[in-house]
């Protein structure tokens, strides 16, 4: 489901005012569900991605759609400003630098694969995001860190590296999801 570039622009102000609510407040900004067009209600799995100069400042999500998206993109965005542990809480003088980054998640389907070469061959670079589950082990890229580890090799590798395994690491029980996102 493709948003409007007013729905857009109604989720990029919503992740606005939800950290500038934090700063001021320390808790997200609360939604009313029913003040949003009918797209924006629908329950949707989001990750919000905070930048400074082009640098990584936060990115909070979530895999699987639990509420309804505007105020997924509400809760995410406090998130990344102030609970990423890479990051230190977001101060007053970085808000104005922000620039914030939506991505809306498709539903995550499973791979069928039977070797990490056959699994290789069937990714999309540039348009999947993976979930890689091994045991306890868990981690996800969303679909834009393609522009940073372009081969589908150095993708996987990175991926189990993220979920705490090493990077030559293979199972025949890792399991695999592709999803695809929209970016706002």
């Amino acid at each position: 489901m493709s948003l409007t570039k007013e729905h857009s622009q109604t989720l990029l102000q919503v992740a606005q005012k939800s950290i500038q609510h934090g700063l001021e407040q320390s808790q997200p900004l609360n939604v009313e569900i029913l003040d949003y067009a009918k797209e924006l209600r629908d329950k949707r799995a989001s990750f919000v991605t905070l930048e400074i100069d082009n640098k990584l400042r936060g990115c909070i999500g979530t895999l699987i759609a639990i509420r309804p998206l505007v105020s997924d993109v509400a809760y995410h965005a406090y998130a990344a400003a102030f609970s990423d542990p890479r990051f230190p809480g977001l101060g007053r003088d970085e808000f104005p630098l922000l620039d914030i980054h939506i991505s809306i998640l498709s539903e995550p389907e499973p791979i069928d694969f039977d070797s990490e070469k056959d699994l290789i061959q069937q990714i999309r670079p540039g348009k999947d995001g993976l979930i890689l589950t091994e045991g306890m082990h868990k981690g996800t890229f969303l679909p834009s860190v393609w522009a940073s580890l372009s081969e589908p090799q150095d993708f996987i590798r990175h991926l189990k590296q993220k979920a705490g395994l090493p990077q030559n690491y293979w199972s025949d029980s890792i399991e695999m999801q592709r999803y695809t996102t929209e970016i706002i």
